[in-house]
């Protein structure tokens, strides 16, 4: 049976998510050189198979970017693009999402996100979590988040989802973030916040 997560605890990690969204947008702001803002209305701790409901439609195509964490915490990181969102976000850098520069620049874009979410996260906890260089694919939902924690995160049955509302100077985008530690990760991060189940 999955562990469920009191509301103090999701709590805790919706506040996370809310500071590692305000470092992300200063950095996806210098990289596109105008202003960006990110909110998080949604954070939640669920079940793999719901977190995957939760981020989309499974046969929904989507562009991902994987970061696999190291560190403290055996963890992986999905960022989450619809192709319209990729196509938005590759548009602000001149570049076709369509093309090798356009997946180069969504997985710079998603290593600028992921990291700055992680950095929160490291901070806030003490964690020591260093970003391994990012991946992109591009294919149904539910195969990639499947494929990706089969080969990395196998070891979970929690996922913390942050679905991410970006604006840039007026264009609005989305993104999913989803973050699969290894198991106990989750009851580990939530320890080192004096939040122990």
């Amino acid at each position: 049976m999955p562990k469920t997560y009191p509301e103090l605890q999701l709590d805790a990690l919706r506040e996370l998510a809310n500071i590692g969204s305000g470092t992300a947008a200063t950095a996806l702001s210098s990289m596109l050189g105008r202003p960006v803002d990110i909110s998080v209305p949604a954070a939640l701790a669920l079940p793999l198979a719901d977190a995957v409901e939760a981020a989309g439609t499974p046969d929904a195509v989507v562009t991902a970017v994987v970061l696999p964490l190291v560190g403290d915490l055996d963890a992986i990181a999905l960022l989450l693009f619809a192709p319209e969102d990729a196509a938005a976000m590759c548009g602000l850098l001149g570049v076709d999402v369509d093309s090798e520069m356009g997946l180069s620049a969504l997985a710079e874009i998603g290593n600028i996100l992921g990291s700055a979410y992680i950095g929160a996260l490291t901070k806030m906890t003490n964690l020591a979590l260093e970003p391994q260089p990012p991946e992109t694919a591009t294919d149904m939902l539910g195969a990639i988040v499947s494929s990706v924690l089969a080969a990395g995160a196998a070891e979970t049955d929690i996922a913390l989802l942050l679905d991410s509302e970006l604006t840039v100077e007026g264009a609005e985008c989305s993104l999913s973030f989803m973050l699969a530690p290894g198991r106990e990760g989750v009851a580990e991060i939530l320890a080192r916040l004096g939040l122990e189940g």
